[in-house]
């Protein structure tokens, strides 16, 4: 008997998943649990299991975008085959059709691409570059599975006259079109998709007020009433901002990156955290010396922990003296959340992750290293799931391998706070007699937001973390 291949639900957040690759030929005798495709998130890329077990066939076109459940394809018995694919893939990842600017009437040509109950078999990826080229996808026959639209098909039909234009009046309605595409594969809930496209918001532009990175319904209408009161006290701006324009390019470039994948929404998350809230920098020596001491008779009697982890088990300890840092900005005022999941930036080929200690807080310093130890493997190597990267309440970034002493990190949304870790170095310190003795110090970086707390306050947690390394 047939069983349905689906794209899955791979943590909390993951919303759609866009495949990079199958590992396995179509037609191939698969087992469960065997890793049969490479898709990519809005926050890594990933292995997916099959979820059943016999002879694959797939269905879904690589290159193409997934909501999670949609369809990919089936498990097979020898010799059954493949039910009729009656549909095109859910698509809440896909911007609705966007308003020409005036009303036309498109002949449609008949179509292959039409299913029985008349809607439009397209992907995801189609129906975006249909709204971005004005495209009628009913003029279309498609080539893909099933005669399903790809992007191709789009890429190669004429353009309809329906280009997308920004929306008439108002700053609710101030969107571009490009805008919406941009908008497109941003993390948020059905609700949310449906008001935006009513009232002509960028999904890009709204910054959910929750743990959650999905954005809600009530974070669009949040974002609306903003934009409303902006633009009553005099902000054109308001409007302006829902859809940023680059200058034009001073030289011809010698090659393009595109903002998208990983280095996409690392640009508009950091670009998004900037622009939500108040941050401020300050920076602290810390004496080392007690630290460097422990880590040798450590490394004398085995393995030692990272001078990293002795920062993030510091950090940890401060978090619990000051509450008020492991926090987030919400409506109703500066949340204090209860657990202490500290999150470690890691550098990767072509971005950043930031993989989470889970309850940092209740790990003695070996079990703090094993772990972060096994999760920056995981990141280097493209093994993280989705929930490793989730529920962090606050984060700890290294530049000291490259010679940094001081920078100012940017806080990872939706935390209230991040500490940046610069080299070790020597340098002097005054024994209690007035001798110069040499000391190993290291500097560390606070960048907070002004709007959860003070810098009295900010200074005091800083102080807290120099407290603790130096009594390690």
């Amino acid at each position: 008997m047939a069983t349905e291949f689906e794209m899955p639900k791979l943590g909390l957040t993951m919303e759609f998943g866009k495949i990079l690759s199958w590992m396995v030929p179509d037609g191939t005798a698969v087992s469960e649990g065997q890793p049969i495709m490479i898709i990519e998130t809005d926050k890594v890329e990933t292995e997916v299991e099959s979820s059943g077990a016999g002879i694959l066939k797939q269905h879904a076109v690589v290159g193409e975008t997934y909501d999670c459940g949609s369809h990919l394809g089936w498990f097979l018995e020898e010799g059954e085959e493949a039910p009729a694919v009656a549909a095109a893939p859910v698509a809440s990842a896909a911007p609705a059709a966007v308003p020409s600017a005036a009303p036309q009437v498109v002949a449609a040509a008949a179509s292959s691409s039409v299913d029985a109950g008349g809607r439009i078999m397209a992907s995801p990826n189609a129906k975006r570059v249909a709204a971005k080229r004005g495209v009628d996808l009913r003029t279309v026959n498609g080539t893909g599975p099933g005669g399903r639209i790809t992007s191709e098909d789009v890429e190669a039909a004429p353009v309809s006259g329906a280009a997308p234009v920004a929306a008439a009046a108002g700053v609710a309605g101030a969107a571009v079109a490009a805008g919406r595409v941009a908008g497109a594969n941003v993390p948020a809930t059905l609700a949310a998709r449906n008001l935006a496209d009513l009232l002509g918001v960028d999904l890009s532009q709204v910054v959910p007020a929750s743990p959650d990175p999905r954005i809600t319904k009530e974070d669009v209408a949040r974002h609306v009433r903003e934009l409303l009161a902006a633009a009553a006290s005099g902000g054109s701006a308001a409007a302006a901002a829902l859809a940023p324009v680059s200058a034009p390019l001073l030289q011809t470039p010698t090659s393009v990156t595109a903002l998208s994948g990983m280095r996409g929404t690392i640009a508009k998350r950091m670009y998004s955290s900037l622009q939500g809230m108040a941050q401020l920098t300050l920076m602290m020596d810390v004496d080392m010396g007690a630290v460097a001491a422990d880590r040798t008779k450590r490394k004398e009697a085995g393995a030692a922990p990272g001078f990293t982890d002795y920062v993030i088990s510091a950090v940890a300890k401060a978090l619990r003296d000051h509450p008020y840092v492991n926090s987030q900005v919400t409506d109703d005022g500066v949340a204090l959340l209860p657990d202490v999941n500290v999150g470690m930036a890691v550098a990767i080929d072509g971005g950043l992750v930031v993989p989470v200690v889970k309850h940092t807080d209740t790990l003695d310093l070996d079990a703090l290293s094993t772990e972060t130890s096994r999760l920056a493997e995981a990141a280097r190597s493209g093994k993280l799931k989705l929930d490793e990267m989730e529920g962090g309440t606050f984060s700890v970034t290294a530049l000291g391998m490259f010679g940094v002493d001081g920078f100012t990190p940017v806080i990872n949304a939706p935390n209230t706070a991040i500490l940046g870790v610069g080299r070790l170095r020597d340098d002097v310190a005054w024994a209690d007699d007035g001798t110069p003795v040499k000391a190993t110090m290291l500097t560390l970086s606070l960048t907070w937001d002004h709007r959860a707390f003070d810098g009295a306050p900010a200074a005091e947690f800083a102080q807290s973390i120099k407290a603790h390394l130096e009594a390690v």
